[in-house]
């Protein structure tokens, strides 16, 4: 045999190496594989996909979302975004010893990131971000190579381990922002993490001052600290920072005059330092040219707009308004580039429009209100596809519109109110079709109101009043059928009211005064279901007023200074006191004082006299048989509780009992009641164990029921036409709930004439109790903030996460009930119904629910769904705001509070006197953002208000002591 080459002894020796090496690789690589199964197992109830090439007998490096090294091992982690649910099996993830990259963001992993994560050692990449964790953020001290470390949007609370930070020297990236921590100064460590080229520690409880040290990162590119409790001045430090892109500092205290030197910043592409206190000029940002965003809105700055800026060729987004600003916009403002967005409102800009800001075809908004700007609108705005709103209201604009800008495709709002327009709407207004708003206000507009208008069919609120505009009204106008408001007062308009009007079932305003509109007013406009403002005086209308206006639910009605003729109808007679049809002298009434009286009627024949006496008499009896009926049943009642062991009990439970069905009997008596409503009578009962219990008694027969709910009565609801049909729905509601919100129903039981529901006792009452009657507690804030968001999660509950969701139609104070801790409970469940499939909705015969309360859809229409709960919800917010009930005299005649509230939303000190004087003024700010949350839900349209969802969602971020300040006049008057 021919020995073997040296050549070919040193390949079989490298081969042997080589298969060595695997066979000692093998085992490690391995283990890896099956830690990565464990890990999809640990997240088996994700609905994800990802996981489907995770399988035994395949090559883990062929994994979705798995990178390996050379050798085989695992090296990077990517399941960002691949809806991940549970916990974090860290354990298992630390045990991939080469780990480098483990990225986990947007998911719903839920639950504490416990200590285990200091085992990933070898970490380099760490995301976690926008997540729902809880509990503290880990110390991951041991995890000092990291480079890249996002936990921002991830619920973390508690105090951050900022020390933990101290020996990441190599740190790049530090995003932790939008996490509730508790407050701290500006974290001295990160100062000496100079490599940072990402800072990202935006709406993280931070106070005090930015330090001047921050000019020691001189790598960073981002810088965001918005939306903290920072004060003072913007650090001179922050000018050495010449890598910058971006600069976040909106949402603080922030005061002073921005730092000179800030024009070293020569790569700035986006600068918000909005809503602060920040003063002095804008010359310093004259020298960032390569600005694409400049964002400064809300401070009290002065001076001229640099005119620099006209020439800055990225420039996109210029947002100034509400400051001091004077002096004209640059005349190439926005020429250069895509320009997308201004808003100068609120300042004391002069000079014309800048012309060219759409030359680029992009701009979407020019909100320029409340300025004194001059000039015409130039005709490019005419060919601005892309807008959707233009404001200039207010300011000392003039000439004629060019006509384009009335029918650009786009458009959702055009103001151009309070200022010296002349000329007519032209009929380009035809191709408006996503136009929503129309506000032409106190103009010298004239000429006739073209018939396209009605081509506008998004058209929700058109406001033309004071100007010169003649002609009749276009009958087409009736086609606008999502119109709320209508407003053609001051105007020259002559001709009838069109009756077609009467099919605009959305409209709930209409002002029409001082016009020379003649003719009778319309029948039609008495079958307007939203209908609550009517404006029609100081025409020349003729004729009687309609009768059909009486089935009107009006908070305003003005008809005075016409020609109108005839009785005024009864049901009207109250707004006589308003002056609503003066200057009328041939209107008649028989009880009006200043009024002529009506010409009698021809005398009643006799035979019908004698009927009517017959049938008087027929109804007299019939009432005191009556009520002789009911004393007698209201009697045998009395004895009826205490033999009620003598009927036949089926006892049907939905809990572990505790306690016997005797017990329960025996304890419905006299000596127990404790409350009367329209659907039972209620006992408290003390089980022989000890535990307290509420018992509702229902009889099924409707003969003599209770006939009035009281507002305070707990559990109970109003009368209905059917009480075993009340229970039996009562019962079938809360058998099947389970929240920690809604009233725990322990069981039924039943007899042939009446019905047991056993429930869960509230010690402290009802909301109403301790709002209201002599049961009242000096609610604090915070408890106040606890019941809402508390009743809030369990009408969501019902809303949203019931296997059969359902409304309750009935929410009020009285109906939410409060345990021994004030922890309340949704309760009476006599008129809840469960919402029909999606397409449909839940239709009532009846008006169901408490006054005050009670949506205002439900006096126009029997669909009604869960926006009508949301309604009555809003409600009880403004009562916890408030402290006043739902009807009180000093809102006014046939006033709630919904309107009161909404009749005080002019300026910051009539809102905050809105709130309860025994509410500290610390929490002021936190409870007007609460009451936002009330006005939004009762909104008039069921269609405007929130779901439950968003309102718990609302609720959540208007904790006391964890908001950022609100501006309350820019929350409710004067949005743009």
């Amino acid at each position: 045999m021919k020995p073997p080459s040296p050549t070919a002894g040193a390949a079989s020796l490298h081969l042997l190496s080589a298969v060595y090496l695997l066979l000692l690789l093998a085992p490690a690589a391995a283990d890896d594989l099956q830690t990565l199964l464990s890990i999809k197992d640990a997240f088996k109830d994700s609905n994800t996909r990802v996981f489907d090439s995770w399988e035994s007998n395949s090559n883990l490096c062929n994994f979705k979302g798995i990178s390996c090294d050379s050798d085989g091992f695992v090296k990077e982690i990517e399941l960002s975004n691949q809806n991940l649910s549970g916990a974090i099996p860290l354990t298992a993830i630390c045990s991939l010893n080469r780990l480098q990259k483990l990225s986990l963001g947007y998911n719903q992993l839920r639950g504490r990131v416990s200590e285990d994560l200091n085992n990933c050692s070898s970490l380099r990449y760490l995301d976690v971000g926008n997540n729902f964790f809880s509990g503290q953020f880990p110390d991951v001290s041991s995890i000092n190579g990291l480079v890249y470390l996002y936990a921002n949007c991830s619920g973390f609370t508690g105090a951050f381990p900022w020390d933990s930070l101290r020996g990441m020297s190599a740190l790049q990236v530090l995003s932790v922002g939008d996490n509730p921590f508790d407050r701290t100064t500006f974290p001295a460590l990160v100062l000496n993490l100079t490599r940072l080229s990402w800072l990202y520690l935006s709406n993280c409880s931070i106070e005090g001052e930015i330090p001047e040290e921050i000019g020691n990162l001189v790598e960073l590119v981002n810088l965001e600290l918005a939306m903290n409790f920072l004060t003072g001045e913007i650090p001179a430090g922050i000018t050495k920072l010449k890598k910058l892109w971006q600069v976040e500092l909106f949402s603080n205290n922030l005061t002073g005059e921005l730092p000179a030197g800030l024009r070293n910043l020569t790569n700035l592409e986006m600068f918000d330092a909005s809503t602060n206190f920040l003063s002095g000029t804008l010359s310093e940002v004259g020298f960032l040219n390569k600005l694409v965003s400049l964002q400064l809105f809300e401070n009290q700055l002065s001076g001229e707009i640099p005119a620099e800026l006209g020439e800055f060729r990225n420039l996109v987004n210029v947002s100034l308004y509400m400051n001091r600003l004077t002096g004209p916009l640059p005349e190439k403002l926005g020429s250069w580039s895509e320009f997308y967005f201004i808003d100068v409102s609120e300042n004391f800009l002069t000079g014309p429009i800048p012309p060219q800001m759409c030359k680029g075809g992009k701009m979407k908004m020019l909100l320029m209100l409340q300025n004194n700007f001059s000039g015409e609108i130039p005709a490019s705005y005419a060919s601005c596809t892309t807008l959707t709103r233009f404001r200039v209201n207010k300011n000392r604009l003039s000439g004629w519109v060019p006509g384009g800008i009335w029918g650009l495709p786009e458009m959702k709002l055009i103001d151009l109110a309070e200022n010296d327009f002349e000329g007519p709407i032209t009929t380009d207004i035809g191709n408006a079709r996503s136009l929503a708003q129309l506000f032409v206000a106190d103009n010298r507009f004239y000429g006739e109101l073209p018939a396209e208008i009605s081509k506008a069919s998004s058209l929700v609120s058109i406001d033309l009043g004071n100007n010169g505009f003649s002609g009749t009204i276009p009958v087409e106008i009736g086609e606008l059928k999502q119109i709320t408001a209508l407003h053609l007062q001051g105007n020259k308009f002559s001709g009838s009211i069109p009756a077609s009007l009467g099919s605009c079932h959305s409209i709930n305003e209409i002002n029409m005064a001082e016009n020379a509109l003649s003719g009778e007013i319309p029948p039609s406009l008495g079958s307007l279901p939203t209908l609550n403002f009517l404006n029609l005086s100081r025409n020349e209308l003729s004729g009687q007023i309609p009768a059909t206006l009486s089935s009107l639910r009006l908070n305003l009605l003005d008809l005075s200074h016409n020609k109108l003729s005839g009785p005024v109808p009864e049901s009207l007679l109250t707004e006589a006191n308003n002056g609503s049809f003066a200057g009328n002298p041939s209107l008649c009434s028989e009880t009006l004082a200043g009024f002529r009286r009506c010409s009698p009627q021809a005398g009643m024949p006799n035979h019908l006299r004698l009927v009517l006496l017959c049938l008087m008499l027929a109804f007299v009896a019939l009432l005191a048989s009556l009520v002789g009926f009911c004393y007698l049943k209201k009697k045998a009642d009395r004895t009826g509780e205490r033999s009620l062991k003598d009927h036949s009990w089926d006892l049907r439970s939905f809990h572990v009992l505790t306690f016997k069905e005797d017990e329960i009997i025996d304890a419905i008596k006299q000596d127990n009641l404790i409350g009367k409503g329209g659907s039972g009578h209620v006992y408290r009962v003390m089980a022989g164990n000890g535990k307290e219990l509420a018992v509702k008694h229902v009889w099924h027969s409707d003969e003599c029921a209770g006939r009035k709910i009281g507002s305070a009565t707990p559990i109970l609801g109003p009368p209905r036409s059917s009480k075993h049909r009340q229970f039996e729905a009562e019962v079938k509601m809360l058998s099947s709930i389970r929240h920690v919100n809604v009233v725990k129903l322990y069981c039924s039981i039943s007899s042939e004439d009446s019905s047991l529901l056993v429930y869960e006792y509230m010690p402290n009452g009802s909301l109403w109790d301790r709002l209201h009657t002599c049961r009242k507690l000096a609610l604090d804030w915070e408890a106040r903030y606890e019941i809402a968001l508390g009743a809030a999660k369990g009408l969501e509950y019902l809303h949203h996460s019931c296997d059969e969701p359902m409304i309750h139609r009935d929410v009020k104070s009285s109906n939410i009930l409060l345990d021994e801790h004030l922890k309340p409970r949704i309760a009476d469940f006599g008129l809840a119904k469960i919402l029909q499939p999606e397409g449909s909705r839940e239709s009532t015969q009846v008006v169901a629910g408490t006054h005050g309360y009670i949506a205002p859809e439900y006096a126009y229409t029997n669909k009604v769904n869960e926006k009508s709960d949301v309604y009555s919800f809003g409600v009880v917010l403004m009562e916890l705001v408030t402290g006043k009930r739902p009807i009180e005299t000093e809102f006014g005649e046939n006033k709630d509070i919904v309107d009161w509230v909404c009749g005080k939303l002019k300026t910051k000190e009539s809102v905050l006197s809105l709130v309860d004087s025994s509410i500290p003024q610390m929490y002021k700010e936190n409870v007007i953002k609460v009451l936002k949350v009330a006005i939004l839900c009762t909104a008039r349209l069921p269609t405007l208000r929130p779901t439950m969802r968003s309102v718990v969602q609302m609720l959540e971020e208007a904790r006391p002591f964890q908001l950022l300040s609100i501006v309350v006049t820019k929350d409710f008057v004067g949005n743009k």
